[in-house]
């Protein structure tokens, strides 16, 4: 192993756990967004449900990309052995 190879590695590992923090913070943002949602929808709070609607689907797509920066860094991390 190069000093360079161990130093991108660490790199890798350092922004791969900082993924996995992010997809699990995000996983309790969908959960606990899903639960305002539903308080709010049997509350028949219609207008506040659609904003929590609208809040919901941004934590999702950001969840999604969460997930995919973690699967990639995943895979960097594996390719450097």
């Amino acid at each position: 192993m190069t000093p360079r190879y161990m130093e991108d590695r660490a790199m890798v590992e350092r922004h791969l756990a900082q993924a996995e923090i992010h997809v699990a913070n995000g996983h309790e943002h969908v959960i606990r967004q899903r639960q305002i949602l539903a308080r709010l929808e049997e509350g028949g709070h219609e207008g506040a449900a659609q904003a929590a609607r609208d809040l919901l689907a941004t934590f999702e797509l950001t969840q999604e990309a969460s997930i995919g920066d973690r699967d990639r860094l995943r895979a960097q991390l594996a390719a450097l052995g």
